[in-house]
């Protein structure tokens, strides 16, 4: 008997264990930025609700906040999925027509 071939992956599912071996853990590190981006937004907006009520709030802990968003919006962005492209050789020529 001669051993039969095995089934061809689906292209679709082919093509998603592809990005996850290039981009390994990508959905639970989303997941991550995700909720520390939210946790620290929300942190920062009762600081400024309590500076708005009139409390005192260390300026330490406001720059801690704010570093945090900005850290993690941060990191949310850059490991986001590229985006293809459509024209990849027509990108400047759309620009260049304009001043004709």
């Amino acid at each position: 008997m001669a051993p039969q071939s095995p089934h061809p992956l689906d292209p679709q599912l082919k093509a998603k264990l592809q990005e996850e071996l290039r981009t390994p853990w990508q959905s639970l590190r989303r997941a991550l930025w995700i909720a520390l981006e939210a946790s620290a937004a929300l942190g920062l907006a009762i600081m400024v609700l309590r500076l708005v009520g009139g409390e005192t709030v260390d300026l330490n802990d406001v720059l801690i906040q704010v570093g945090a968003v900005v850290l993690f919006g941060y990191l949310l962005w850059k490991d986001r999925s590229p985006r293809p492209e459509v024209n990849p050789g027509q990108t400047g020529e759309s620009t260049s027509r304009k001043g004709r």
